[in-house]
């Protein structure tokens, strides 16, 4: 492997890192240097996202981040691709993830070939890890398919008949709306997420649980049944993000869980653009639709 001046790649496969930096938390997942678009992530870990952090702080920690997915000791040279919808955060990960010792990475941001046409009135405004969700359930699921991300916001991601991301739904999440229950009203306590014995509570806690996942569960089954119609059509139903795995059991519809989504929609980016093919702050060469780092939702 060479590494010619300016961080391009003149040959040689790289691993690729991919990280995915959201208000609550922040992914990473090695993928090996020969995978496939579809590939899941040889392994993956899941760290709490600082209110700040300077470049050398993330540097360390995606040192350290490495080499526990590598499960050695030293980091090895990776190419990473970078999701990031806090705007505090972009530039002191992508000084980190420049000093890793591969390629530059790839900041997913306008000029990013994606290879899918965005029906959204400014596609600037669909955050990187929106599409990231949107890529990888198209190579999966096919076409038509419906993403729910559960994160800091409720993300609903619609991919028509035809391949094309038709537009989504944000709403506030579960930890969101748990929150604000305990900020705006004085005597009501902070709960922990998860699924209520019963749904009517026998007590203030158990009547909170019950409103907020019960009342999360039937909103989405609510809204797909909306998007269905606005369709005129039924589509698969994929889930991903925290709490996936216990809200998938409680909704009507059949879904399915996809815990490496959003990282395998990064590593499919990663592969979609060339070395040296976009620049280090996410500008390059345009393709078949854009995406712009937007304020997203996403844990």
């Amino acid at each position: 492997m060479a590494v010619a001046e300016g961080g391009v790649v003149r040959d040689g496969p790289w691993q690729v890192l991919a990280v995915d930096v959201g208000n609550t938390t922040t992914g990473f997942g090695l993928f090996a240097a020969s995978a496939a678009a579809e590939a899941e992530p040889l392994s993956t870990l899941t760290l709490t996202t600082p209110a700040r952090l300077t470049s050398d702080e993330a540097y360390l920690q995606a040192i350290h981040v490495l080499t526990g997915l590598c499960g050695q000791t030293g980091a090895p040279p990776v190419r990473a691709v970078l999701s990031c919808v806090v705007p505090v955060l972009m530039e002191p990960w992508r000084l980190a993830l420049d000093r890793l010792g591969g390629p530059r990475p790839l900041v997913v941001g306008p000029g990013v070939r994606t290879g899918i046409a965005l029906r959204y009135r400014d596609p600037s405004e669909v955050g990187s890890d929106r599409l990231a969700d949107v890529l990888a359930a198209r190579r999966r699921y096919g076409a038509p398919v419906i993403v729910v991300d559960f994160g800091t916001t409720m993300n609903m991601e619609v991919v028509d008949r035809s391949g094309t991301f038709a537009g989504g739904i944000i709403a506030p999440g579960l930890a969101l709306c748990a929150r604000a229950l305990d900020q705006a009203a004085a005597r009501l306590p902070m709960i922990e997420i998860r699924p209520p014995r019963e749904v009517v509570g026998r007590s203030t806690r158990e009547a909170m649980q019950s409103g907020v996942v019960l009342g999360e569960v039937a909103r989405i089954d609510g809204l797909l049944d909306r998007v269905f119609g606005s369709l005129g059509y039924e589509a698969p139903v994929v889930v991903t993000g925290e709490y996936a795995g216990e809200l998938a059991g409680l909704v009507s519809h059949e879904v399915a869980v996809d815990p490496t989504l959003t990282l395998r929609g990064l590593h499919q980016l990663a592969l979609a653009n060339p070395l040296g093919g976009a620049g280090r702050d996410g500008s390059g060469a345009g393709g078949s639709g854009t995406s712009v780092h937007a304020n997203s939702g996403k844990a």
